[in-house]
């Protein structure tokens, strides 16, 4: 994969029109109350709201705001897991004229279907967070999502280094095998941790995917690594629902607190949870800026111009086509720098520090 970094400061590109008046996901009408008739309308396809806390709020809300900025009309709706009704959404979106079609897939095979239908109606695409496999979308935006596992393997790696653990087991949760991103985050965190396993500094563990980041299943899958092989010292698990879900097995068995745990989202449980020292770290990305940098390009498409926002490009694994791509960088996040996330809006002080955390927020600098 070949990646382009883009410059945060190129997000600011997205203030290319007007206020627009608060209105439902579907509105029509720009900040003058006058018709957007002459720009084209765009539809999102969210995946779920299972899976991680940004589908159901972070996502909708942060695109949705720019969006309405730009007075551009934008449809946002999600499939909540459910493949058929994900194909059923894109269809009223094609049918409804859509001119720009931001998804994120539930898994390739129907990603690829609803690109492949929007293609044909000469609808612009774009995969947003996840990419699609021989999907041909027009545009790709998302983070380094290698860094992102990269960042996963050194955090568990500094957190069993300080727990001074002899050879310790290290599990793996992987997320869904059917998510490119999931892939994406492998290949981070094992061309850190597969030298550990090589040398004898670390043993490797039980190793599984857990099918559509489903942390009931999650759960499932560590309580029975664990009753196979209760010398597991550290778990690489891939985003904050996944990993605690370990946590709550951990619980269980007295063990929280000793086993380090990763995640990724920086969701405010697993902020709580990296505050209670039950977490090792997660990886913050920001998903303002996401949805801005993709908002940016449909924007631009909606009105008809060549967006300019792009700056790399991501080649297609399967397909080998370049697709012009926005990747962001990542941070990874431990106790000491929780306040960073709050300080950048992402999540309030009011929700991260309640009563049972008031200490712990204190203690870290969260004032």
């Amino acid at each position: 994969m070949r990646k382009g970094m883009f410059a945060l400061a190129a997000v600011g590109l997205l203030a290319t029109g007007g206020m627009a008046a608060c209105g439902d996901d579907s509105s029509d009408t720009g900040s003058s109350g006058g018709s957007t008739s002459s720009v084209g309308k765009v539809g999102v396809i969210l995946p779920d709201t299972a899976s991680s806390q940004r589908w159901g709020t972070d996502d909708p809300k942060f695109l949705k705001a720019a969006f309405d900025a730009a007075g551009v009309p934008v449809d946002i709706q999600n499939a909540q897991g459910d493949k058929s009704q994900f194909q059923t959404i894109a269809d009223g979106m094609i049918s409804s004229g859509v001119k720009v079609l931001i998804i994120v897939n539930l898994d390739s095979g129907t990603g690829k279907a609803v690109l492949d239908k929007a293609k044909a109606a000469g609808i612009a695409t774009i995969d947003y967070d996840r990419l699609t496999l021989s999907g041909g979308a027009n545009y790709y935006v998302s983070f380094d999502n290698v860094k992102v596992g990269e960042l996963q393997g050194q955090g568990l790696v500094d957190c069993l280094t300080e727990k001074k653990y002899t050879k310790p087991v290290v599990a793996e949760l992987n997320g869904s095998p059917t998510d490119n991103n999931a892939t994406l985050f492998a290949q981070g965190y094992n061309s850190v941790l597969d030298p550990k396993y090589a040398d004898g500094t670390f043993t490797k563990g039980p190793n599984q995917s857990v099918p559509n980041w489903d942390n009931a299943q999650g759960g499932t899958i560590f309580e029975q690594m664990l009753t196979s092989n209760k010398n597991i010292k550290g778990v690489l698990a891939a985003n904050d629902g996944l990993g605690n879900a370990v946590i709550s097995v951990l619980k269980k068995n007295k063990l929280n607190g000793q086993v380090p745990v990763t995640g990724q989202d920086a969701t405010v449980q697993g902020l709580q949870n990296i505050l209670a020292g039950d977490q090792c770290m997660t990886v913050y990305k920001a998903i303002k800026q996401e949805a801005d940098a993709a908002a940016a390009l449909a924007i631009s498409l909606a009105k008809g111009q060549k967006p300019t926002t792009a700056t790399g490009t991501t080649t297609d694994p399967e397909s080998k086509a370049s697709i012009p791509s926005v990747l962001l960088p990542p941070k990874s996040i431990t106790a000491a720098t929780v306040k960073d996330v709050i300080a950048d809006g992402f999540v309030t002080k009011d929700a991260v520090c309640t009563s049972a955390f008031a200490a712990a927020c204190t203690k870290n600098g969260i004032s």
